[in-house]
């Protein structure tokens, strides 16, 4: 393909490939359903800012698509190739720069695991706080891109909250830099905050520098047992409202508990149940009862905490709850990614509203998430061969958001706008915003080719 020729003159052969199977893994994500994918025309893998300027600069020339890639463990649709072209993918910028633990800083490449970027810091009795769940398989690019969040954002906020500087490489392959090594800074816009979250439709990070924290001296878990999911969702603002100082409070309900327990093994109760970590330097048995004392205004069934050995155990139910959907019945499967947030005092409002819909619509769905910063993710099961119980699934999905965004929240908390959620758009942010954002989009790429066909709504819409 003379299209792409530009592209091996910048990586050399060995890093460009226009193999089928290697195009269909970059043809979608882990949210994406085979049947909304798309196979780039070529896939090129650089390994240097350099080389990711190179490639952009050709691309921009010539007016042809780039799709940034990360770990593909997306659920939105943000790496999907939307208009072919070439898929970028970052994976092998996977190097660890540079560690300060005086500090408290890690530089990385975008192509590193979260969790190696933990380990990092643990060797210098460091933490990277607001890893998510899937840091183990994402990248610090693909975290960066969506500004991803995980079970500890109640207590140490969002992974954008933790990115000091970045280096990125816009549409034309002009490289910049933004933000500092200062935790704070007044001088002139924030590019820094512009570039995370935007998803790859801006730039593209190609190195990254973190702010890391202390490990707690002090770290315990526990699990609370409901009768009722509206018991649990009550309990849960009421100990946010209280200012009970939690690390991590997650919630589970009934049926997501049954098919977690059927996928990991475990016999704990089908019932809602509420995880809880506390993380201190001292004084973590007081905040312990206070969190108790919150909880038993609600009648938990039982509220145990649980011994260091079994820390692994308590949470492994709440980990595997996206493979545990998957997994569930053969012939259904989850229909969308719900992942929507609310203030945290509308968050009972929002579990009512989502399952009396599913319950209307004789549905199954799994309620679940990072219930502290008021994040429900809910996941609609579906045979993909009904056409009415999809439809029926599509309508309950809609209403949720629907919902969250009149109760004040958003229709993404953490997993981004993609190709899922641009429907919302001018339901949550106004035409005038959303104008706004296009305009920026077409300053910084007039000519579109950066991730074109995300997070925008069609302009009819």
């Amino acid at each position: 393909m003379t299209e792409y020729a530009f592209l091996t003159d910048a990586v050399g052969d060995e890093r460009v490939s226009v193999d089928e199977y290697v195009r269909d893994e970059h043809a979608g994500d882990w949210g994406t359903h085979p049947e909304d994918e798309v196979r780039p025309d070529v896939v090129v893998w650089p390994t240097s800012t350099e080389e990711v300027s190179a490639i952009l600069a050709g691309a921009h020339e010539r007016g042809i698509p780039v799709t940034p890639f990360a770990a593909g463990t997306g659920l939105e649709g943000n790496a999907v190739p939307a208009h072919e072209g070439i898929s970028l993918d970052t994976t092998r910028m996977d190097q660890i720069l540079d560690v300060r633990p005086e500090a408290l800083q890690i530089e990385v490449q975008p192509g590193v695991l979260g969790s190696a970027v933990d380990e990092a810091a643990a060797e210098h009795g460091l933490t990277f706080p607001p890893l998510p769940s899937s840091g183990d398989i994402s990248t610090v690019g693909g975290m960066i891109a969506t500004d991803a969040s995980g079970m500890q954002a109640v207590k140490y906020g969002v992974v954008g909250d933790w990115v000091l500087e970045l280096e990125a490489v816009l549409a034309d392959g002009t490289v910049i830099s933004a933000g500092s090594e200062a935790v704070k800074s007044s001088a002139g816009y924030n590019l820094k905050d512009l570039i995370v979250g935007s998803e790859g439709t801006l730039a593209v990070v190609t190195r990254a520098t973190l702010q890391l924290a202390g490990r707690p001296q002090q770290v315990r878990g526990g699990r609370a047992v409901f009768e009722t999911f509206e018991d649990a969702a009550g309990a849960i603002a009421d100990a946010i409202q209280s200012g009970v100082d939690v690390a991590k409070i997650e919630l589970l309900g009934s049926f997501a508990a049954e098919v977690a327990n059927e996928y990991v093994g475990t016999d704990l109760p089908d019932a809602p149940m509420v995880f809880v970590e506390f993380h201190a330097d001292h004084g973590v048995d007081e905040e312990i009862d206070f969190c108790r004392a919150v909880f038993a205004d609600y009648d938990p069934l039982s509220f145990e905490m649980a011994a260091d050995e079994e820390m692994a155990e308590l949470w492994e139910l709440r980990r595997e709850m996206a493979y545990a959907l998957d997994d569930y019945r053969e012939h259904l499967r989850p229909l969308h990614p719900g992942d929507v947030t609310v203030p945290i005092s509308e968050f009972p409002a929002i579990i009512r509203h989502a399952r009396s819909e599913a319950e209307t619509a004789d549905l199954p769905m799994a309620c679940y998430g990072h219930a502290g910063d008021g994040n429900l993710h809910y996941e609609i099961l579906v045979d993909p061969d009904d056409d009415e119980m999809v439809a029926a699934g599509d309508a309950v999905y809609a209403s949720v958001v629907e919902k969250a965004i009149e109760l004040g929240g958003t229709a993404t908390g953490e997993h981004g706008v993609g190709l899922g959620k641009r429907q919302f758009m001018n339901r949550e942010h106004g035409r005038d915003s959303v104008a706004v954002m296009r305009s920026i989009k077409d300053a910084l790429d007039p000519d579109g080719i950066l991730n074109p066909g995300k997070i925008f709504p069609d302009e009819s819409e």
